[in-house]
C-alpha cells in the first residue's frame, strides 16, 4: 500500500510542478566547469585528465552506489570483497593510494588500509551535484594519498531565489532491483530566499542477498557458486547445503544517509555554508570471508572457517563551516573552511562452533580539518594559494566473548591500545597561465607537506613489542607542470608531469593483522618511508568531422618506495601462533620500486542529433622491482576494460544499449605477496567476461520520468579482478523520479 501511495504521489507532481529541474545539463569537453581545482575553472585549460559526471549522468545510470556510478563510466575499475564494498580502482593504484574527496574535505583517513575499502559507498551518490575523476598523481592541491588519483564527490548546495518569492527545487525517486530484491527511496527538498536557502536530504536502502548468473563460464561450471553455508539452529553451527547455489547468502544490508544544509547570503560578496552529512549501515556481511575454508577437528578434506565475519554499522558523520568571498581587496576568491568527520567501524568474527570466542574489534576515528584558498586573477593568470591540515585521533579497542557463558575479555586490538595520532599540514601553490594570442595553456605548482605520526601500546601482553611507543615524522615535495596546445578548435594536445606521495599512516605502520589465507601476521614497523610516484602524461583530443570525437591518453608512473608486506622477525621469531594458527610473521616495508604505464581510450560518434555511439578501453601494466631480486606483477593492476554503447534520446524518450567487459587477468600476471585475492580465482586466473545491458527512460511529464533497465541479460557469471564476490545475474530494474 506504501509502495502504491509512493507511486501516486510521485505522478501527482506533474499537475503541479512547474518545469523539470534541469540545472546541470550535459556538456561539452571545453564547456565543462570543473571544481577540483579548488576554484571553478573550464575543464579545457587543465592539464590533467578529468571526467566529469553531472547530476544528469548520475540520474541516467541509476545506480545502487557509488561505487556502482563509478562503474558504470566505463573509465574506473571498482572491486569488491562484499555486496556493502567498493575499492576504486585508478591507474592501478587502490585503496589508500587513491583520494577520496568530498566537498573539497578529504575523507581518507589515518587508518585507510591499502588492500581493499568500502568507504566510498559512506558517500550517497543520490545528492550528488557532480562528480570529478582526477587521473594520475594529484598531491599538487590535495597532499598525501593521491598516488593513482583523486575522486571527487560534491554534493548538491541549496538554491537562493532571485526574487521575493520562495524557492522550492528538489527531487524524489523510488527503485527496485531484482537480482538483490533492492529497495531504495530518495528524496531531497531546497527551499530559499533571496538570503537564506536549506537543503535536506534523504536516501534508505534494504538490500538484500545477491544472485549471481546462472551462465558460468564453460571450463569453470561452478565457479563463486555458493554450494554451501553455515547455519545456526539446535544451539549449534551446522554446514548446510545452499538450496540456491546462484543466491550468494548473507551479503544483504542496509543502509540511510542523510545531508543537511544551510546557507546565508550576508552580501553579494560574502556567503556562509553549514554542510551536515550522516551515513549508517546495519551490520555488513564480509561475503569474501565466509567462503574462506580450513581443516576442522583433523578431518580430512576442509570445511568453511567463519560462521560470523562482518563489519560492525558503519558510521559516517561531517560536520563542516564554509565561508565564501569574492573580490575582498587583493584577492579576487576566498574560500575558508573548518570541518570535523566521526567515523566509527568494527569487525566482529567467530569460527566455525568457536562459541567461546567472538571476536570483536572497533575504532573510532575523530578528524579535525582546515582548509583556507584564495584565488587572484591578474592579467592572463590565474595563481591558487592555500593551506590546509588535518588531524587524526584513532582509538582501537577489542574483546572477547564466550557465547556460552557470556564471559568478555581482552583481546588484542587492531592498532594500538593508546593514543594514535596522526596529522597533516600542507602549503601549496598552483598556477595557470592562458598565454595571450596564442595557442598555449600553463599549468604549474608546488606544495610542501609535514605528516607526524605517533602511536603508543599500554598492554604490551599479547605480542611482547619490543618497542611500545611509535613516531614518525615526514616533510615532502611535489608538484605539477604541464602545457596545453590548440593548434585549432578540433584538436587539443596536452603533456604533463606530476608528483604524488603518500606518507604511510597508521594502518601501515602499526597495525596488527591477521592474513589467514596465507598464514600471515602483520606487525608494527615504523622504518618506513614514504612512497612516492613521478608521472608523465600524453594526451590527444580530435575533432573529425562534425560527428566524431576521439580521446587518447597515455600515461607512463615511476614508483618509488613502495610498501609491501614482507618477512619479518618478532623477538627474534618468524613465526608466532595467532588466533590458534601458527602463523609466519610479516611487516610493511619499503623493498620496492615500480613502474605502471597504459591508456584511456575514449571514442564518441553522433549519427544523428538523436542516435550516437561512444566506447571507452583502458589497458594498464605494472610491475614491481624487488631490490636486488628481479621483477613481479604488480598488485591491483586490473585487466583490460571498458564499455561500448548506443545511445537513442529524444525529447521524451530515450534508450541505451550498452556492453561492459574485461579481459582476462592471467594467474601469472597476479602479484603472489599483494592483494589480487588469488584464491578467488579459477586456476588459470580471473575470466573474460563481457555482459550485454539496456536501460530506457520515458517522461511521463515534465517533472515524473518512469526508468527501466535490464542489467546482464545473458544471465553470465563472472567476477570482477581481486574480488572474492560475484557480480549481479539478470537484473530488472524499475524507478520512478520526480523533479521540480
Amino acid at each position: 500500500m506504501k509502495k502504491v501511495l509512493l507511486l501516486f504521489a510521485l505522478s501527482y507532481t506533474c499537475m503541479y510542478s512547474n518545469a523539470q529541474n534541469d540545472s546541470t545539463t550535459e556538456k561539452t569537453l571545453d564547456e565543462a566547469t570543473v571544481y577540483s581545482n579548488k576554484f571553478p575553472e573550464k575543464k579545457k585549460n587543465i592539464v590533467q585528465k578529468i571526467d566529469v559526471l553531472t547530476a544528469n549522468t548520475i540520474a541516467k545510470y541509476n545506480s545502487q552506489n557509488t561505487g556502482d556510478l563509478l562503474i558504470n563510466t566505463g573509465n574506473v575499475f571498482v572491486q569488491k570483497s562484499q555486496q556493502g564494498g567498493s575499492s576504486p580502482v585508478i591507474r592501478g593504484f587502490e585503496a589508500s593510494r587513491v583520494l577520496i574527496v568530498v566537498d573539497g574535505i578529504r575523507h581518507n583517513t589515518a587508518v585507510f588500509r591499502a588492500g581493499h575499502l568500502q568507504n566510498v559507498i559512506t558517500i550517497d551518490q543520490n545528492i550528488m551535484e557532480q562528480v570529478e575523476i582526477m587521473y594520475g598523481p594529484s598531491s599538487t592541491l590535495y597532499g598525501s594519498d593521491g598516488l593513482g588519483g583523486i575522486v571527487h564527490l560534491r554534493t548538491k548546495s541549496p538554491k537562493l531565489s532571485l526574487n521575493n518569492k520562495m524557492l522550492s527545487t528538489g527531487s524524489a525517486f523510488t527503485r527496485l532491483s531484482s537480482a538483490n530484491d533492492e529497495k531504495t527511496v530518495h528524496v531531497d527538498l531546497s527551499l530559499g530566499t533571496k538570503k537564506w536557502a536549506w537543503l535536506s536530504s534523504f536516501t534508505y536502502s534494504d538490500i538484500g542477498d545477491m544472485k549471481m548468473g546462472k551462465n558460468y563460464p564453460d571450463k569453470y561450471p561452478t565457479f563463486g557458486r555458493r554450494d554451501s553455508l553455515i547455519a545456526f539452529f539446535g544451539f549449534k553451527d551446522s554446514v548446510i547445503a545452499n538450496k540456491d547455489p546462484q543466491a550468494q547468502k548473507f551479503s544483504g544490508y542496509k543502509q540511510w544517509d542523510v545531508v543537511q544544509k544551510l546557507l546565508f547570503k550576508q552580501s553579494e560578496k560574502v556567503s556562509h555554508l553549514l554542510n551536515f552529512q550522516y551515513s549508517n549501515t546495519t551490520d555488513v556481511p564480509r561475503y569474501d570471508r565466509l567462503q574462506d575454508k580450513r581443516n576442522f577437528g583433523g578431518a580430512i578434506g576442509t570445511t568453511l572457517r567463519y560462521a560470523e565475519w562482518f563489519y560492525g554499522p558503519q558510521k559516517r558523520i561531517l560536520g563542516a563551516y564554509e565561508l565564501n568571498a569574492k573580490n575582498l581587496g587583493f584577492i579576487n576568491e576566498f574560500r575558508a573552511n573548518i570541518n570535523y568527520q566521526d567515523l566509527a567501524e568494527s569487525r566482529q568474527q567467530r569460527e566455525y562452533r568457536r562459541y567461546d570466542r567472538f571476536d570483536s574489534r572497533r575504532e573510532r576515528i575523530k578528524v579535525w580539518g582546515f582548509v583556507i584558498d584564495g584565488r587572484k586573477i591578474f592579467g592572463n593568470n590565474e595563481l591558487t594559494v592555500g593551506i590546509d591540515g588535518q588531524f587524526n585521533d584513532v582509538k582501537s579497542v577489542a574483546d572477547r566473548t564466550n557465547l556460552n557463558t557470556g564471559a568478555v575479555t581482552k583481546l588484542d586490538t587492531r592498532y594500538p591500545d593508546g593514543k594514535n595520532n596522526m596529522n597533516y599540514f600542507g602549503l601549496y601553490a598552483q598556477h595557470i597561465l592562458k598565454i595571450k594570442n596564442s595557442k598555449w595553456v600553463l599549468n604549474d605548482g608546488i606544495r610542501f607537506q609535514l605528516v607526524s605520526l605517533s602511536s603508543n601500546v599500554v598492554d604490551n601482553s599479547f605480542f611482547n613489542l619490543p618497542v611500545t611507543k611509535f613516531e614518525q615524522d615526514n616533510f615532502a615535495v611535489t608538484g605539477n607542470l604541464g602545457l596545453i596546445y590548440n593548434p585549432q578548435n578540433s584538436t587539443r594536445i596536452s603533456l604533463g608531469l606530476s608528483s604524488g606521495f603518500r606518507a604511510p599512516n597508521i594502518d601501515d605502520l602499526v597495525k596488527v593483522f591477521d592474513f589467514s589465507i596465507a598464514k600471515r601476521v602483520y606487525v608494527p614497523n615504523t622504518d618506513v618511508d614514504p612512497e612516492y610516484t613521478y608521472n608523465i602524461d600524453l594526451g590527444v583530443r580530435q575533432q573529425i568531422g562534425k560527428t566524431i570525437w576521439v580521446e587518447v591518453t597515455g600515461f607512463y608512473t615511476f614508483f618509488r618506495n613502495a610498501i609491501v608486506g614482507a618477512p619479518f622477525k618478532l623477538n627474534g621469531q618468524d613465526s608466532i601462533v595467532y588466533g590458534g594458527v601458527t602463523s609466519a610473521v610479516y611487516a610493511n616495508q619499503n623493498l620496492n620500486k615500480g613502474k605502471t604505464y597504459g591508456f584511456n581510450a575514449n571514442v564518441r560518434i553522433n549519427f544523428t542529433n538523436r542516435l550516437s555511439l561512444s566506447s571507452t578501453a583502458t589497458y594498464t601494466k605494472g610491475r614491481l622491482e624487488k631490490f636486488g631480486a628481479g621483477e613481479l606483477p604488480q598488485d591491483h593492476i586490473p585487466p583490460f576494460f571498458g564499455k561500448t554503447s548506443l545511445n537513442y534520446q529524444q525529447s521524451r524518450f530515450g534508450m541505451e544499449l550498452y556492453a561492459m567487459y574485461n579481459g582476462w587477468k592471467k594467474i601469472a600476471d597476479y602479484n603472489p605477496d599483494g592483494e589480487d585475492n588469488q584464491q578467488y580465482a579459477t586456476p588459470e586466473g580471473m575470466p573474460s567476461w563481457f555482459t550485454l545491458n539496456w536501460r530506457g527512460n520515458v517522461n511521463i511529464c515534465k517533472s515524473v520520468q518512469l526508468q527501466l533497465g535490464v542489467e546482464n541479460i545473458t544471465d553470465r557469471n563472472y567476477r570482477y579482478f581481486a574480488s572474492g564476490f560475484s557480480a549481479p545475474g539478470r537484473n530488472f530494474i524499475v524507478a520512478l523520479r520526480a523533479n521540480w
